[in-house]
């Protein structure tokens, strides 16, 4: 029996992905579990694997599509099976295109801004216009998402594309044919008089060009990523809260934990310790693991700790699930492998969901201090500086010291500055004494 196959729902914000490459050929048989497809997200690129064993008799999105979720893509059968793969193209085509029956899905654009008036034009043989585009009673332009988002990337000016979607909106096919055979702009007007000779301009400086700017068009994480510090900077109130923390126990038990592993071939990173203390004053504080959500804040019931990773395409975060409940040795682990993913572009949807408050460590690159942009809906992130020998008074006398800085934004609508104070506290505290992370 043949077996349908739809693009698939990434993580719960995802209406739609990117169909990157296809693994298997037409033809090729596709075995349970086995790779079927790439699919690149606003996070991610994802490995799609297949749910039955079959051959793959169709694949009816090309490499490079931009397909909405639940799309289909594929079909899996015997290779003796009757299915009609030109009604399932059809079918796939339909739900590649845009709905033109879902108003749900209109943008209005405003329209140019008309040309300042002019004297009356003496009388001129009027050339055809081209047909408006459809404008509301607002005046504003309808015009669907993928439409405009097609417009915008080709320069297409609006004004002058006839809308063929309900209601005269235009819709992704009216830009395509935009693309193809730009419309002609409207005649220009004969002007009311030849106005006299203006004295010539000088002559402007010759320039000498010292290079071509370029162009680089976004990834789509990484306008995810400028959608979401945006949407965060300008909607959250930040402040932050900074504190020293001694990292000398830290650093001597990481080396003897390190030292008894060793068999096992990982290491503990210092931000592996970081996170679980993070994760066991998170507990502790649950209204730092929460979320502002109009006139209710969420106090999530999981304590699941992002960590950014810096990957080719951008910032990425990885989520170390019940990081409170979990030993060093699991937050290690998951934490390796998940980022390993991310910086090969291939990660599980699950690892870079449900962060309810997130690290970011910039100690590596030398970083001593800096502040971070809270990740919505999360009320907190924590900035993490480097180790660095700094002078200390112990018991009276001035002593070597490793000392770290770390940083939390937090969303004063959720967090005071006191609350804010005490957490970090608690985390300096539990870095301090790290032995208490173990029990």
């Amino acid at each position: 029996m043949s077996e349908l196959i739809t693009m698939p729902k990434l993580g719960f914000d995802m209406a739609e992905g990117t169909l990157l490459r296809w693994v298997k050929e037409v033809g090729e048989q596709v075995n349970k579990g086995d790779v079927l497809v790439e699919v690149e997200t606003d996070k991610a690129t994802v490995e799609v694997e297949a749910f039955s064993s079959g051959i793959l008799r169709g694949a009816f999105v090309p490499e490079g599509t931009i397909t909405p979720v639940g799309a289909l893509i594929a079909v899996l059968g015997t290779a003796d099976e009757a299915i009609d793969l030109d009604a399932l193209q059809a079918q796939a085509n339909k739900d590649v295109s845009e709905d033109d029956d879902d108003d749900d899905d209109v943008v209005e654009a405003a329209p140019p801004a008309p040309a300042p008036a002019a004297p009356a034009p003496a009388p001129v043989a009027e050339a055809p216009a081209p047909a408006a585009a459809p404008v509301a009673n607002d005046g504003m332009i309808r015009i669907s998402p993928v439409a405009q988002r097609m417009a915008m990337a080709n320069n297409v000016n609006l004004s002058l594309v006839k809308g063929s979607g309900p209601q005269g909106r235009i819709v992704k096919r009216d830009i395509e044919a935009a693309i193809a055979n730009p419309p002609a702009a409207p005649a220009p007007e004969a002007p009311a008089a030849t106005p006299a000779p203006a004295a010539p301009a000088p002559s402007a400086p010759k320039v000498t060009a010292q290079g071509e700017d370029t162009v680089v068009e976004l990834t789509r994480m990484r306008q995810a990523i400028a959608r979401g510090v945006t949407l965060s900077k300008t909607t959250i109130p930040h402040f932050q809260v900074t504190m020293d923390i001694n990292m000398a126990k830290v650093m001597d038990l990481r080396k003897t934990l390190n030292a008894q592993l060793a068999d096992e071939g990982f290491k503990l990173s210092f931000n592996d310790f970081i996170v679980k203390a993070c994760a066991i004053a998170l507990r502790k504080h649950p209204s730092v693991n929460a979320s502002y959500q109009g006139d209710t804040m969420v106090q999530f019931g999981r304590v699941n700790v992002g960590v950014a990773v810096s990957t080719p395409t951008g910032l990425m975060t990885v989520v170390v699930k019940d990081a409170d409940i979990k030993a060093l040795t699991a937050i290690s682990k998951e934490t390796r492998e998940m980022a390993n993913g991310a910086r090969e572009g291939k990660v599980n949807p699950d690892d870079v969901t449900g962060a309810t408050f997130t690290t970011s460590n910039l100690g590596m690159y030398g970083v001593s201090e800096f502040t971070a942009i809270i990740t919505a809906p999360q009320s907190a992130i924590l900035a993490i500086g480097g180790i660095r020998d700094t002078p200390i008074v112990q018991d009276g006398e001035i002593v070597p010291g490793k000392m770290m800085k770390v940083t939390i934004s937090a969303d004063h609508r959720v967090i005071d500055g006191a609350l804010a104070a005490e957490f970090v506290r608690d985390v300096r505290d539990l870095m301090q004494n790290p032995m208490r992370m173990l029990v």
